[in-house]
Formats: structure tokens, sequence, C-alpha cells
């Protein structure tokens, strides 16, 4: 990752990383699209090539979800015993809703997060 070496105020990364906002301005938008991040900020020319958010936000939607949906599950189950039919009605759809609800925000979290930590991928120093 280069250097930044612009000079903006602080922003908090988690209020611009669930919003889908720039990292560094708080300003442009983050993503082209659903989940496609673009090349760079339109507001102040940040470049999001260090953006790689890769399998994280997928694996906390799951557990996120997951957690919600076979709680909620369990616990119908537990109390009313419905038919199947039921619980296909009413998990399938709220899992897809919350999964696509979330995935962007936390993808965007992630990234925030990247920038403000300056991580970087891993690299073994041999001398």
């Amino acid at each position: 990752m280069s250097k930044d070496e612009a000079h903006y105020p602080p922003v908090d990364p988690v209020s611009v990383g669930l919003r889908g906002r720039c990292p560094r301005c708080g300003d442009g938008a983050m993503f082209d699209g659903f989940l496609k991040v673009k090349p760079a900020c339109g507001v102040c020319g940040l470049d999001y090539s260090f953006a790689d958010a890769g399998d994280g936000p997928a694996v906390f939607v799951i557990m996120i979800v997951g957690f919600i949906v076979v709680g909620l599950a369990l616990w119908m189950e537990v109390n009313y015993s419905p038919a199947l039919w039921v619980h296909l009605i009413l998990w399938i759809p709220l899992a897809t809703i919350l999964s696509l609800g979330l995935l962007r925000s936390l993808k965007g979290l992630l990234i925030a997060l990247q920038y403000r930590n300056k991580a970087a991928e891993g690299r073994i120093d041999r001398d």
C-alpha cells in the first residue's frame, strides 16, 4: 500500500464502513454496484487497490445470520413445533434478507478498518 500523503480529518471507520463511504474523506462512495469496490474515491482520489476484504465479510455474515436464524428456528420448534413448511417459509427468506443486508455493510467495514490500521499482506523478511 502506498503512503497516504493527503491531510484529511480522521473519520470513524465503523460509521463510514457500514455506510459504504470512503475511509479517508468519508464522503465518496466506496462501491460501484452491490459489492464491487470502485478503483478510486470520486471525492478525494484515494486508490482502493489496497482493499482486499477476501472472505472475511462472508464469514461474519454466516456466523451472525446463522446464530440468529438457527436460534429462532430452534426456539420456535421447541415452543410451537410447527410443520416443516412453516420453517421453510419463515427461515429461508429471513436468512436471505439478512445475508444480503449485512454483506455490503460488513465488507465496507472491513475495508475501512484495513485502511485505518494500514493492514497489508503479510511478508516474511529474509536476510
